[in-house]
């Protein structure tokens, strides 16, 4: 018989998927359960999707690869959606993708298979992903089909006897990785509403927090984070680590409305202690060994790839086109960053870099000053040329006053 391989979480849908993709499309199930940092219990997922019926149950420890091939090259493009959102589910989805489409390829498989619904960024993310990477397999996603309600799939699992797992019940829906943590659905629908305490489980909150501050020193080289204080870690260890002393500070969280890709505003909570962080502590080392060019430059590549990420097209050549240019401008993206942690604020207090172009001597106004002062008159001379010709010729007539009137100003 022909084979699926279906992205499983455990949850509910796609526990739910197992059986219905059996009896609607007659294909066996291969479950693949991948670890990118969502602290699951692993082989009771796995069990349980052998137990609700999958003829296979593969799981992928995919958290090294996530850091070093999506999360920390997002980093150094500075990928921030809208500002605020540092993509830790967008940017796991191509290594969802990509997983699945190699774990079809060793089982011979037909088509793929995953739980995302039919008004989220996800099922694009993913279905544009594995056609990319390899058009010819057959893509199923049950929830977009079946259409049922929550209650309705809840009682198609009893009729079923599919285990249904504890936190079925949560009004949330939740999506983790070392990356970052989102919670959607519920009261949190309301955009007037503030989240509940419930909701957060890596940040505390800043009246909860710490009542003394904490300094943290963060080491890149090439724009990559290697090191936390002195100690070098791998990405994984590091961002670990982050969460949880910067999550203890309270400092991560956000509370976002955002443009989905499929044309709806959505009211998304997210918490982000490393990825808050870490970009805010990269961008401070670029500040230091960018050029003014070159860093006006990356901001709108910033801006273009974190769209694309979150629009899903990670695989596209553009993608790999502008990749090219970040790694460029990372060459020289290498020192040290000091933070202060405090009340669910983080404050870069410090900064140094043996590629540092702030040099001292030319921005300080005490003893030691070698910037040549004389030279600006000129400067501003040819500088201004442009605007005094123009006003010369179009603005200013003869008694004519180029600043607008002001109505009722006293004499």
């Amino acid at each position: 018989m022909d084979t699926v391989v279906l992205a499983y979480s455990g949850g509910l849908d796609t526990s739910v998927a197992i059986k219905w993709i059996k009896e609607k499309y007659n294909l066996d199930v291969i479950a693949l359960t991948i670890d990118l940092g969502s602290e699951r219990n692993l082989p009771e997922i796995r069990q349980r999707a052998l137990n609700v019926g999958a003829i296979d149950a593969k799981v992928v420890d995919g958290r090294d690869i996530f850091v070093k091939h999506f999360a920390f090259p997002a980093l150094q493009a500075g990928a921030i959606y809208e500002k605020e959102y540092p993509l830790a589910t967008a940017v796991g989805r191509p290594l969802i993708a990509k997983l699945l489409v190699d774990v079809a390829h060793e089982y011979g498989a037909k088509a793929v298979a995953h739980g995302c619904t039919g008004k989220g960024n996800d099922q694009v993310r993913l279905d544009v992903s594995v056609q990319a990477l390899d058009p010819q397999l057959q893509i199923i996603a049950p929830v977009r089909e079946w259409k049922m309600s929550r209650p309705e799939e809840i009682e198609y699992a009893r009729q079923n006897n599919i285990p249904i797992p504890a936190t079925v019940d949560s009004p949330y829906s939740t999506d983790v990785n070392l990356w970052g943590r989102s919670i959607e659905a519920g009261i949190l629908e309301d955009p007037w509403v503030e989240p509940p305490a419930e909701v957060w489980l890596w940040t505390k909150s800043p009246e909860q927090s710490p009542n003394n501050p904490q300094y943290i020193e963060i080491e890149f080289e090439k724009g990559l984070p290697v090191a936390l204080d002195g100690e070098a870690m791998d990405g994984v260890k590091l961002i670990q680590h982050l969460n949880d002393v910067a999550g203890e500070h309270g400092i991560g969280r956000i509370d976002h409305v955002e443009n989905r890709l499929i044309g709806i505003k959505s009211r998304e909570i997210y918490e982000a202690p490393a990825a808050v962080v870490l970009h805010q502590a990269h961008q401070a080392l670029e500040d230091m060994t960018l050029s003014r060019d070159q860093a006006r430059f990356k901001n709108l590549i910033s801006s273009q790839i974190a769209e694309m990420i979150y629009n899903g097209l990670w695989f596209s050549a553009l993608h790999q086109d502008l990749r090219a240019f970040v790694e460029s401008s990372q060459r020289h993206v290498t020192g040290t960053v000091r933070l202060k942690f405090y009340k669910g604020t983080s404050m870069i207090v410090g900064r140094k870099s043996p590629k540092s172009l702030y040099q001292y001597e030319l921005a300080t106004y005490d003893k030691g000053d070698t910037f040549d002062q004389d030279a600006s008159l000129g400067f501003i001379k040819l500088y201004g040329l442009p605007l005094r010709t123009q006003a010369t010729i179009q603005m200013l007539g003869p008694g004519e006053n180029y600043l607008p009137q002001l109505e009722g100003r006293e004499e």
